[in-house]
């Protein structure tokens, strides 16, 4: 079984960033020209030029990349499990493994929990700043690492703004899809199969909603 579980707006205060030619560093917001000025930090999209022909997209790729053949890590970027604060994505490679949890990036796309990402600021929810909030007609060269050859159910815990991408991001999935939701009427989720998860809580519920299926108080 495969696990992905929507990306997090809070980030550990000590995860390393990307820098740019002058050694600023690099903060990925969805829209660089309406944050607010900055004198520590560079704004950029992640599909935005880095210099060299390369977008900020494929620096991040030949960094992992760099890291697989020789460790090196000199930015300090976290993988992508240690890089949001709450702890249910550090808890859900405690159970799974790490193989087998995936984070869908607002600013990323589907990516592996162990994949090295730089702090970035972008996400869905509406009640976000603008400059952080991306659009769902956005251009991104998203990442979709999930094999496509995997015949594992896939279980997706997000809120409603994410499940959208979940589903064109996995489309080419063979494993049956799972989409768990909270709210009274279901989202739309095409070739997908739909659960609905009881609860009271309408913040991050799906953390909730993981924990238990983690320890088996509820099930799909």
């Amino acid at each position: 079984m495969k696990i992905v579980i929507q990306c997090a707006a809070s980030k550990d205060p000590g995860a390393g960033s990307l820098t740019d030619a002058n050694g600023q560093p690099v903060l990925f917001v969805a829209n660089p020209a309406l944050a607010p000025p900055s004198g520590t930090c560079t704004y950029a999209r992640p599909d935005d030029p880095a210099g060299n022909g390369l977008s900020w997209r494929d620096v991040l790729l030949e960094y992992n990349k760099g890291y697989e053949r020789t460790g090196a890590n000199p930015l300090g970027l976290l993988p992508a499990y240690r890089l949001y604060a709450p702890s249910i994505y550090r808890q859900l490679v405690d159970r799974f493994g790490v193989s087998n949890v995936f984070i869908l990036s607002a600013g990323w796309g589907l990516i592996r929990a162990d994949f090295l990402t730089p702090k970035y600021d972008i996400t869905f929810s509406t009640r976000a700043e603008r400059y952080k909030r991306r659009l769902k007609r956005d251009r991104y060269n998203d990442f979709r690492v999930l094999p496509h050859d995997a015949s594992e159910q896939i279980v997706f815990f997000g809120g409603k703004d994410y499940v959208a991408l979940f589903c064109d991001l996995s489309r080419e999935c063979q494993g049956r899809r799972f989409v768990v939701y909270s709210s009274g009427s279901p989202p739309k989720a095409p070739g997908c199969t739909l659960i609905r998860y009881p609860t009271a809580i309408r913040t991050n519920w799906h953390y909730a909603c993981a924990r238990d299926f983690m320890t088996g108080r509820w099930q799909v």
